[in-house]
């Protein structure tokens, strides 16, 4: 480009019509005159190249960070050298490689204070009681996105493990049948928690592929950010299967049928390896099998009140292996002093579970209650002898009151968890509760104190207290 712009130059001054001598510029005025045309063209040659980059930059996928220039040196049109810089680098552009058309970056932390018998509400007492500790206890990022073509998606993952033994590694002894499991679950660490991609052309049936929390349980699916207490109850912990790896039909039915009652019905049916997240290898050739249904049978005023009742049930189906956690979220195994631990089980087992809850919302009230049964039958696969079998059950129960509205709500709540492993095994808590909305759910703060009494305790002084108390501090912030 620069030659043919010097040429054009050239021929231009040469077709001009010549002087006198003694009238016009001199030869070597003209030359140093034609020089600083030159120049000037050179100069703007450059600057165009520079602008075809950074537009060809920002057609791809993902611009290059462009480092701030440094200062240039600059010929003006009276030949004088002026040093200038630019006045702004150029913006750093971020462009989605994909077509999607909504793309969100987001988070939550949350850190506790916990003091007391901690987390003897989730059977951590005796052997496996734990200290007075400030815990990050959630501290998660995720990307979310739609596409035009009716995909959504989502990657999300935390940076904080909880004290369950979810990303253990188990090795099994294929001739005595003996696990060993190594853990680092309580060390702070990257760990994904929801993945996937959902279809959802249609509302009454969604594809959903990927991990996330197999629909069991209105407790496990209410999101870590909106539950009223600082944590989900032992029952749900220990009878719901938390996050699976799978696919999962899903929807309502009633979206085109009845518009105006699209949410009085919604269901879940999914299909999953069975052996908790972040899993890729299924334990066997069998699956978990998680289906759930929701009513909305009611939704209006109620004593001047905004109101509404939702109805909700779960069934679980599952044939799991030697070494599989059956309680990824909680504990559910009896040690001998009446605490409980992680379940692995020590021979092939399969699974059946349901559960029922119900919500029922008058203006700043509400309340809330779930029952969970499970079913655990040992069998005998290559000869190790299969588990006694054994029928855990539990629920809860939990009330909560707006004092200010939007601002500051009271909390209580009852649960219970029966293991059904030994006599009297039974853990009860009473939780009592404020949270504080500074912000709605964005900055909140939530104080709660839980009383636990063990059945087994009672029934046994010789291992110790069977009462335990212990307060739960938390500051909860999303960005």
């Amino acid at each position: 480009m620069f030659r043919y712009l010097a040429v054009t130059a050239l021929f231009s001054l040469l077709c001009l019509p010549l002087r006198a001598q003694d009238s016009g510029p001199s030869d070597a005025e003209r030359l140093r005159a034609l020089e600083n045309d030159v120049r000037q063209l050179k100069q703007r040659n450059d600057e165009l190249e520079s602008e075809m980059r950074e537009i060809k930059a920002k057609r791809s996928p993902f611009a290059p960070v462009v480092s701030k220039p440094e200062a240039k040196t600059k010929t003006a049109s009276d030949s004088k050298s002026v040093v200038f810089s630019e006045a702004t680098p150029p913006p750093v552009d971020v462009h989605p490689a994909g077509s999607e058309y909504k793309l969100t970056l987001g988070g939550y932390i949350q850190a506790n204070f916990e003091t007391g018998d901690v987390s003897a509400f989730e059977g951590r007492f005796g052997l496996t009681a734990l200290k007075d500790r400030f815990r990050l206890r959630r501290a998660r990022i995720g990307l979310t996105g739609d596409f035009k073509e009716d995909f959504d998606f989502k990657i999300e993952g935390d940076f904080e493990q909880s004290d369950a033994a979810i990303t253990a590694l188990r090795t099994v002894n294929v001739n005595t049948g003996a696990t060993t499991t190594v853990t680092n679950s309580n060390r702070v660490e990257f760990s994904a928690t929801d993945i996937f991609i959902n279809w959802h052309h249609y509302p009454e049936a969604n594809i959903k592929v990927g991990q996330w929390k197999a629909p069991f349980g209105l407790e496990n699916l209410t999101p870590d950010t909106l539950i009223y207490s600082i944590e989900r109850s032992l029952p749900t912990g220990a009878l719901t299967p938390e996050r699976q790896i799978g696919v999962m039909l899903w929807g309502k039915p009633l979206a085109h049928a009845l518009p105006e009652q699209k949410d009085l019905v919604t269901y879940y049916a999914g299909i999953f390896n069975g052996n908790g997240r972040n899993f890729n290898n299924n334990d066997n050739n069998e699956f978990m099998y998680v289906g759930r249904v929701e009513l909305l049978p009611f939704k209006g005023q109620l004593m001047g009140q905004d109101a509404q009742l939702r109805l909700g049930g779960d069934y679980l189906y599952s044939r799991d292996e030697i070494g599989t956690n059956i309680a990824p979220a909680s504990n559910l195994r009896v040690n001998v002093d009446g605490s409980l631990t992680s379940y692995m089980l020590t021979s092939a087992a399969t699974r059946r579970a349901y559960s029922v809850d119900a919500a029922l919302r008058i203006g700043p009230f509400e309340f809330i209650g779930e029952y969970f049964d499970e079913q655990v039958d040992g069998r005998f696969v290559n000869g190790v002898a299969p588990i006694r079998d054994f029928d855990p059950s539990g629920g809860y129960v939990q009330a909560s009151y707006f004092l200010i509205p939007k601002k500051l709500q009271i909390i209580t709540k009852w649960e219970a968890l029966d293991p059904g492993q030994v006599a009297n095994d039974g853990i009860q808590s009473f939780t009592g509760g404020l949270n504080y909305y500074i912000h709605g759910d964005g900055i909140k703060l939530m104080a709660n104190y839980i009383h636990t009494w063990s059945d087994f305790r009672e029934a046994n002084p010789l291992f110790g207290d069977d009462q335990f108390d212990e307060v739960i501090l938390r500051l909860q912030v999303i960005f």
